[in-house]
């Protein structure tokens, strides 16, 4: 959500907490948490180096090689070698790979809130329909009371 927010606002000097809350809001319902929550979740993806911060604004890194690091297959009969260099791949590797699993976990923890905030939705849905048919059954019991009334009047009033 935070990243389609920056892109589509597509503010050559990247977005602020406003902008970004402003757009999100224009979309969906937001809890009345949202802005704390929003102001924690740009700080980790800052954290992972998906957004860069830039003067209170965010703008979404240019890094193509962020999370999609290749590496050539090891070739039959090679090893590696066991000096600094082969550390520093190790390391590199592995550094990778938790920026790699904190960005996925962000992503996850966002899809999750989507996810509840359509739970809410979807119930909230479903209590409008529940007092649209409380209402629809007591518009019929008045109709039924009045067309009830309506007719014995009807027939008092035609004797006399």
């Amino acid at each position: 959500m935070i990243i389609e927010a920056i892109s589509a606002l597509k503010e050559p000097n990247g977005s602020d907490n406003r902008a970004i809350v402003g757009y999100i809001e224009q979309r969906q319902e937001v809890p009345q948490s949202f802005k704390k929550q929003l102001c924690s979740r740009l700080k980790r993806l800052v954290a992972i180096e998906k957004l860069e911060k830039v003067q209170n604004r965010y703008k979404i890194r240019k890094d193509e090689t962020f999370g999609m690091k290749t590496t050539s297959p090891k070739q039959k009969g090679t090893k590696l070698k066991q000096s600094q260099n082969a550390g520093h791949t190790t390391c590199d590797a592995v550094e990778e790979a938790s920026m790699t699993a904190a960005y996925l976990i962000a992503e996850a923890e966002n899809k999750s809130f989507v996810a509840a905030e359509a739970v809410k939705e979807a119930e909230r849905v479903s209590k409008m329909a529940e007092d649209a048919d409380s209402l629809l059954q007591l518009a019929k019991e008045i109709f039924e009371t009045c067309n009830v009334s309506a007719t014995l009047h009807f027939f008092s009033s035609s004797r006399v």
